[in-house]
């Protein structure tokens, strides 16, 4: 069934891997983290040229992997045609969390501020994980101090000092020549 919704309204926790079995069943690939969480979610919207709502038979977890199944898909050849298509919830859907806690979506667009000296060094463009921890991916715009583009560590109190969400800000200990 297509619905109108608004994409803004929409995150993407995953997409629709290669077909297993001959039944319609699928692996998942989870976006979320930790990948599990996935599991906590029943209503996904995919999106394939426009945006479906498909009924969710199971989602189950064989080894490391996801397998899903979707009700309206019953064989092999007609799963095929949905890989790659990524997968949405609402974001009303995603559990609340305290006041000091965030969910990446809600950092992007945000304007990076060196906290001591007032510099806008950009906005998060994306967050990006290398392995030791999380980055920010900061972007410079027009109102930058320069050009550059940066990645900036999420450690909190080391980096980041404050995130103040109603004016879209980052305070930073971040100089522009790092």
């Amino acid at each position: 069934m297509i619905k109108k919704i608004n994409i803004e309204n929409l995150i993407c926790i995953g997409s629709i891997g290669k077909p297993k079995g001959l039944s319609g069943e699928f692996f998942l690939n989870s976006y979320s983290y930790p990948k599990e969480n996935i599991l906590n979610y029943s209503n996904f919207i995919f999106e394939n040229d426009s945006l479906i709502d498909f009924n969710i038979s199971y989602v189950k977890k064989i080894n490391s992997k996801f397998v899903a199944k979707i009700e309206q898909i019953n064989n092999r050849e007609d799963i095929k045609k949905y890989t790659n298509v990524l997968i949405y919830i609402l974001k009303a859907d995603l559990p609340e969390l305290d006041d000091n806690n965030f969910y990446w979506h809600e950092l992007i667009g945000m304007t990076i501020v060196n906290e001591t000296k007032n510099e806008n060094l950009g906005i998060v463009d994306d967050i990006a994980n290398f392995g030791s921890n999380d980055c920010l991916v900061v972007k410079c715009t027009s109102e930058s101090i320069d050009n550059q583009n940066r990645l900036i560590p999420f450690i909190r109190d080391i980096y980041i000092k404050e995130i103040v969400s109603k004016e879209m800000l980052i305070l930073v200990d971040w100089e522009k020549n790092y």
